[in-house]
């Protein structure tokens, strides 16, 4: 069939991605694109019916059926679990296409498709749509907290500082992972999270594209990494973050009485930039030659 043919219907492209108790995933996401992208290059017309936490797209169940020729199903499971079924029957006038879907009975007992192009099922399986997507990174930014310090008693900013960063980081382009510092190795109350030794604190924020700390250790493990670091201190007037930071000669040290949306956005785009990592990796090379001096120091100090 032609771009010319096709190009007078109009396709409903659905999925998990379109009904609200199932949630989508990543990897849905990225077959819903590739999918609609296809489409596109095809000359077919399409909406996307989307679960309204979504946002975009449109809602399959007031959606009007005569308007739409094919509904293209793609990606998940396709099982006769509602509310699959009330989609399929809604639209049942239209050609069924499934797409990179997982056919969870035989085909000989269950396939509502007029043509399926299948990730696995009875007959075959397929490499996952989501190869066919482009390869899209954003900045790895790694969150390493303290917890309220109570010897500090009213100084104490944490709760200002900790919301700061969370608006800061919901308005940037990137990933925030949440890394603590703090061990245990007890099975019992360690959460899958929880990190066990220094080896795998220091991995994971080594592998961070910058980190945005209150902890001392966050801005140390962070630079001894070469990993760019905007190290705030929670404590007003500043207390061990800020002196730190001094003593490292590393300029993206903010107290919490002068933080502001502004200056962390700033200071984490700094940190995110060439130079910013550049910086990071001399700094952290002058805190380990300044090593030296301590040992010896602290050797005729006995």
């Amino acid at each position: 069939m032609g771009a010319s043919s096709i190009g007078r219907r109009r396709a409903l492209v659905a999925g998990r991605f379109s009904f609200e108790p199932m949630g989508a995933t990543a990897g849905d996401l990225m077959a819903r694109d590739v999918a609609c992208r296809w489409l596109g290059e095809a000359g077919l017309a399409y909406d996307v019916a989307s679960a309204p936490v979504l946002g975009d797209g449109l809602d399959w169940r007031s959606a009007d059926p005569t308007a739409y020729s094919h509904l293209v199903f793609v990606c998940g499971p396709a099982d006769r679990r509602a509310p699959l079924p009330e989609l399929l029957e809604r639209f049942a006038g239209c050609r069924m296409v499934g797409l990179d879907v997982s056919m969870d009975r035989p085909l000989e007992e269950w396939n509502p498709f007029h043509a399926l192009v299948e990730r696995d099922s009875s007959r075959t399986t397929r490499p996952d749509l989501a190869f066919a997507a482009p390869a899209v990174r954003v900045p790895a930014v790694g969150v390493v907290l303290v917890p309220h310090q109570r010897e500090y008693g009213e100084r104490g900013r944490h709760a200002d500082v900790e919301a700061a960063i969370e608006r800061v980081m919901s308005s940037t382009r990137a990933v925030s992972v949440a890394i603590d510092t703090a061990l245990t190795n007890d099975p019992s109350t360690r959460d899958p999270a929880t990190l066990r030794s220094a080896a795998e604190a220091e991995s994971l924020i080594a592998r961070m594209d910058a980190v945005v700390t209150t902890r001392l250790h966050g801005l140390v493990l962070a630079l001894r990494a070469g990993v760019p670091a905007v190290a705030i201190d929670p404590i007003a007037g500043g207390a061990k973050v800020l002196r730190q930071a001094g003593a490292l000669g590393w300029p993206h040290a903010l107290p919490a009485d002068e933080l502001s949306d502004a200056r962390l956005r700033e200071a984490l785009d700094c940190c995110l930039s060439a130079e910013g990592r550049e910086a990071a990796r001399a700094c952290g090379e002058r805190a380990v030659h300044a090593m030296g001096d301590i040992r010896e120091r602290f050797l005729t100090s006995l």
